[in-house]
């Protein structure tokens, strides 16, 4: 196990924002025979336990192939939160970093929720100090709260609507619609994009994704002369100019998608590349190509992956799983608190997919 430090970007109850650290720990290699054998203990607990597997696109692909070979599912945050609650499973296991687990427990408080690693958390949650969230929401009584879902339970707490990257844009259009005033937390690049495609009036949390954040605009540019006809597609927490130069903006899902059904032989992808297992077994014809992180000098010119999500692996799922190893406990009433955001964009997106375009009628109402 390798100890790495990371800068995130943190701010106050008066917007001051500053660097701070913290450390991932990130699991040594594994042979093929102790994946294989690891794989192979990890699917036989899950059915001894009754226990689900759930996975963001994110964490290392033979967890993802496990999720899926198991019963379980592979997924944007939104669909792993939907996913959780419905399934009959009284065991969650969620592959991911800490708010997933959390949002699971909050949403299925009678189920079990495990996680390979309590401390793969994430550098949106680590920005966003509950504290300090919640003196700046005081601070601004006039404005709804809408937080992404990359926030801690006690910052969900405070919050109006909690949103995903796949459903920001519909229910920030619905609140504009309604003439509402937000104060959006914590991610900076993905709200001024929403603020920019909405016209809505937003006060800025100063937060970011570590992996997100690196991508470079010029970098980028320089790749494009390289590939004159790949698509490029970039999640909306990554900086303006790498938004701007994009062909698809949107989401984990809306970004596999893309591959899927493009016209495009080549795709740039700038996003955690975690992704791009995915993609390669949905798309096995395409040629997928990470976006730069870095300029020529640099070791690592695309090194874009969540050490967080790293920490993930066969061995501690098994471990997890054999011991109960890694238990998600939300405490009351922050997680009644919590659940009424999560579950008012639930009903929101369910809405929406009916035919409710406004996706705000009385049954789903603002907060």
């Amino acid at each position: 196990m390798e100890q790495v430090l990371f800068d995130y970007t943190r701010q106050d109850a008066e917007g001051q924002s500053c660097t701070a650290h913290a450390w991932a720990k990130v699991p040594a290699p594994l042979k093929q025979d102790e994946r294989t054998a690891l794989k192979a203990r990890a699917a036989a607990l899950l059915k001894a336990k009754n226990a689900v597997l759930v996975a963001h696109y994110y964490v290392d692909g033979d967890l993802q192939d496990l999720a899926l070979e198991t019963g379980g599912i592979v997924s944007d945050s939104l669909e792993m939160a939907r996913f959780g609650r419905d399934h009959a499973a009284q065991t969650l296991v969620v592959a991911g970093v800490r708010f997933m687990g959390e949002s699971a427990k909050i949403l299925s408080p009678e189920k079990r929720v495990l996680m390979p690693d309590l401390d793969a958390t994430c550098s949106l949650d680590l920005g966003c100090p509950a504290d300090e969230f919640a003196a700046f929401c005081d601070a601004h009584p006039d404005r709804k709260v809408v937080v992404y879902a990359n926030t801690s339970a006690a910052v969900k707490a405070r919050a109006d609507w909690m949103v995903t990257s796949s459903c920001a844009l519909d229910i920030v259009s619905a609140m504009h619609a309604r003439g509402e005033k937000i104060l959006w937390a914590p991610d900076r690049h993905l709200g001024r994009y929403i603020q920019e495609q909405t016209g809505a009036d937003m006060l800025m949390w100063n937060g970011a994704c570590i992996v997100h954040d690196e991508f470079k605009g010029l970098e980028l540019e320089l790749l494009r002369e390289q590939h004159p006809d790949a698509m490029i597609l970039v999640h909306p927490e990554s900086p303006k100019k790498v938004v701007e130069m994009a062909d698809v903006v949107g989401s984990t899902s809306a970004l596999i998608k893309a591959v899927v059904e493009g016209a495009a032989q080549e795709y740039i992808v700038a996003t955690d590349n975690g992704i791009l297992h995915r993609m390669r077994q949905l798309a096995p014809g395409k040629t997928l190509i990470e976006a730069p992180t870095a300029g020529n000098s640099a070791t690592c010119k695309s090194c874009a992956h969540c050490p967080w999500m790293a920490m993930n692996g066969l061995q501690n799922l098994v471990d997890c799983l054999e011991t109960g190893s890694g238990e998600i406990f939300v405490e009351e009433p922050i997680r009644t608190q919590a659940a009424g955001c999560i579950e008012r964009m639930l009903d929101f997106t369910a809405a929406l997919k009916a035919g409710v375009k406004s996706g705000m009628t009385p049954g789903i109402g603002a907060a």
